[in-house]
């Protein structure tokens, strides 16, 4: 279980083409060995099609590996990539701030929770009342004084 937990979100066919390199195994020859078609093993290795339970399974036994390797490691990918979704989504009422507040950036691709500080910054150094506000209710209290308080403190320094 430590090998799937080092590979938890990585697309499972980018690990089964590293397996199959391992074993100097070609992706058409190891398909048509398991009763597969080749363009499938191939669609799946490339990430562009997920692994199924059938196949998984007969992959594993082909493989050596234990039953539900690569099952496993689907839904993990599966996971992160509804996390990376839903980050997608996590962003203050943009509705609240004005763009020009963000003249330098394309407010598009502003990464809300990486460029925290960022944000926080930029807000409170130049926005009003109303975006102050949604910024701290967006990222609470306690991230707005933290990041504020180290700020005042770097400019004494």
């Amino acid at each position: 279980m430590n090998e799937l937990n080092t590979l938890k979100g990585i697309h499972p066919g980018f690990v089964l083409e590293q397996k199959l390199k391992e074993r100097k195994l070609s992706k058409g020859r190891f398909a048509l060995s398991i009763n597969e078609f080749p363009q499938t093993i191939g669609a799946i290795t490339k990430g562009k099609r997920n692994m199924n339970t059938p196949l998984a399974m007969r992959i594993e036994q082909a493989l050596g590996l234990e039953e539900g390797y690569f099952m496993t490691l689907q839904v993990y990918y599966e996971i992160k990539e509804e996390k990376r979704k839903l980050d997608i989504n996590y962003h203050p009422d943009i509705s609240k701030l004005r763009r020009v507040l963000f003249w330098d950036t394309s407010f598009e691709k502003i990464d809300w929770r990486q460029h925290k500080r960022f944000v926080i910054e930029r807000v409170f150094d130049r926005g009003n009342q109303t975006e102050k506000e949604e910024i701290t209710r967006f990222y609470g209290n306690d991230s707005i004084e933290e990041i504020l308080t180290a700020n005042i403190s770097n400019w004494h320094s």
